[in-house]
């Protein structure tokens, strides 16, 4: 039903140019903050407890969705995939990897701050121990949870590639890759389950997770601490960290987790109003360009809200 829709070569083109335009533009300020912020946390990883191991992973999972920039950019470019199915897959796997571990790792952070300033003398030198299992613990979740990504997703370019709903103007014989590859068809219960799934998980409950830790944060403002953390300039300090990964969230991850249950069901082939289709394929790119900010924005958070880093590129080097 959506092969009667217009307008369709139209779109596939504003996409590649909103995609090539974004990625290109964060390519290098990702790539030189997250290699910054590893040289920063590495060198203050035993001397704090800030939640500064969470960060690290953090900025390894932004530094790895930036090192797939450069390809995707050459297919926005192109209109073409070169370099086989199985790279294609591998990346198009590893962007939501690592957009939910950015997502997973934000959480640890805002709670551990969280639990810094209101629960200051819980931390011990134990409990390092146990956010080295939760990083290893997040990973493995996240690498798990998102194979549903490329399990759905049929990398063979055939007929059905018009089915999708963006059939592009280039030769069979290329490759198609990212927002071209088309659907496997499941049915209707089994695609709204894994869109509850998916937002549930994925962004639901972190969210509210962030968002508890923030009201948590300010709160303690209003109130005096007994412990290791009595002064209002450290719990200010946490309060900023916390309000940058709410920030991050509502900026990066709260539009694309509004319209991706909308984009799959238009490249599931679900949705008959050609005009609600074009409209959720005109936003959703906008979104997952959102999404794929992060990996600039949370360099940008470490400098203002971490003593960490203004602390060591202030230093003089001896």
């Amino acid at each position: 039903m959506n092969s009667s829709c217009q307008n369709v070569v139209e779109l596939q083109m504003y996409q590649h140019r909103v995609y090539a335009v974004v990625y290109s533009v964060i390519l290098v300020p990702g790539l030189l903050g997250n290699i910054l912020a590893l040289w920063v946390f590495r060198v203050y990883i035993r001397e704090t407890k800030k939640a500064v191991v969470f960060m690290m992973n953090l900025a390894v999972a932004d530094l790895m969705q930036v090192l797939s920039l450069p390809l995707r950019i050459y297919y926005y470019l192109n209109n073409s995939w070169p370099f086989g199915n199985a790279l294609c897959m591998i990346c198009f796997y590893l962007k939501y990897v690592n957009m939910y571990a950015s997502i997973y790792f934000l959480v640890c952070v805002s709670v551990r701050r969280c639990e810094l300033i209101i629960r200051p003398l819980r931390y011990n030198a134990s409990r390092k121990k146990v956010d080295a299992v939760v990083c290893t613990l997040g990973w493995l979740l996240v690498c798990l949870g998102c194979l549903a990504f490329p399990l759905l997703r049929n990398p063979d370019f055939d007929e059905d590639l018009v089915a999708s709903g963006l059939s592009p103007t280039r030769p069979q014989t290329d490759t198609v890759c990212f927002s071209e590859l088309p659907m496997q068809m499941v049915t209707a219960s089994a695609a709204w389950l894994i869109l509850i799934i998916a937002e549930l998980l994925g962004f639901i409950i972190p969210f509210t997770l962030v968002l508890a830790c923030t009201c948590l944060t300010a709160g303690s403002l209003r109130m005096k601490t007994s412990g290791a953390i009595p002064d209002q300039g450290e719990k200010r300090r946490a309060l900023r960290m916390v309000l940058s990964c709410t920030a991050v969230f509502l900026v990066c991850f709260v539009p694309y987790h509004i319209t991706m249950p909308l984009d799959f069901l238009a490249k599931a082939n679900t949705l008959s109003s050609c005009t609600l289709r074009a409209l959720i394929l005109i936003c959703h790119p906008v979104a997952l360009c959102l999404a794929s900010l992060n990996c600039s924005l949370d360099p940008i958070m470490y400098y203002f809200t971490t003593n960490e880093f203004w602390r060591r590129l202030s230093k003089p080097e001896v």
